[in-house]
């Protein structure tokens, strides 16, 4: 995958600690960036949007990660320059640019010890306190059909998922992550029969997240998490801004009741709420 000159230029501008305007920083690999956490869109004013980076270093990543890019500078200069093939090795992964994977799998976690299979060995996943377990070989990676993969959309409420064992009371539970993002994680969800749920933001955003990128592929197996309180949650913690930052993904095409109740909470308050707002409060 390559990055065009234009956004090139963008992303050194955030990465400098500069703001751009939304409307000069559009497409779909921005459009994941902010998924993933690693820009921000912030609301100025009543309707202007600026994009922003909260972290460089986070961009820097995975910039080298889903593109290949090692220095953004570099890049840009060969793309003006035209720089030899070596150049071009040295800047990006190889010689056209494309996409790599410095790792494949995902990250798993848990509050309570949760026994598997991998590569035929017995396996027990039980991380310290502030610590993740890496699933490389996925493809053989094996556990009881009863236990409920919990899909985690943010990476505070992953690390702090003893801080949330309130919400999933009664059921075995294994927490996946949704970044680093790739195919590895849906391939693996594909060849399990357990149940999936997603735990993302409760915004136009999140339900996209879930229905575009998991629902689709599991069917009736997958349920986005709603609070039975998030009516009071969202009117009282709710944000504005969060609503009409996303006013360009409110077409979602569905059949669910569920997010069909959730949707109209949103529109009642004209409000949206991250999901960092359970870790640690049982309301």
């Amino acid at each position: 995958m390559k990055l065009s000159k234009g956004k090139a230029e963008k992303l050194l501008q955030l990465m400098e600690g500069q703001e751009i305007l939304g409307s000069q920083l559009k497409g779909n690999e921005i459009d994941l960036m902010v998924q993933d956490g690693i820009l921000q869109r912030k609301l100025q004013g009543r309707s202007r949007i600026k994009v922003i980076c909260n972290d460089p270093s986070r961009l820097e990543f995975y910039l080298k990660n889903q593109f290949g890019i090692n220095n953004l500078s570099s890049y840009l200069e060969n793309l003006e320059l035209g720089g030899s093939r070596r150049e071009n090795i040295k800047t990006s992964s190889d010689s056209k640019a494309k996409k790599v994977r410095t790792f494949k799998g995902f990250l798993v976690n848990c509050y309570d010890s949760i026994p598997a299979i991998l590569n035929d060995n017995q396996l027990i996943i039980q991380p310290f306190l502030g610590s993740f377990t890496f699933i490389c070989d996925f493809e053989n990676f094996k556990i009881d059909k009863n236990i409920v993969i919990v899909g985690v959309e943010n990476a505070e409420n992953f690390r702090f998922i003893e801080h949330q064992k309130y919400l999933f009371k009664g059921q075995k539970v294994l927490f996946v992550s949704r970044y680093p993002q790739s195919k590895d994680l849906i391939k693996w969800l594909q060849s399990i029969p357990n149940q999936y749920i997603h735990f993302g933001d409760f915004d136009f955003e999140g339900i996209g997240i879930y229905l575009n990128e998991y629902q689709q592929y599991l069917g009736e197996r997958a349920t986005f998490f709603i609070p039975q309180n998030i009516e009071g949650l969202i009117k009282k913690y709710g944000s504005k801004d969060l609503y009409n930052l996303q006013l360009d993904r409110r077409k979602l095409i569905f059949e669910d009741d569920n997010i069909d109740n959730l949707l109209a909470i949103f529109h009642q308050y004209k409000k949206c709420l991250e999901q960092e707002i359970l870790i640690g409060n049982e309301f």
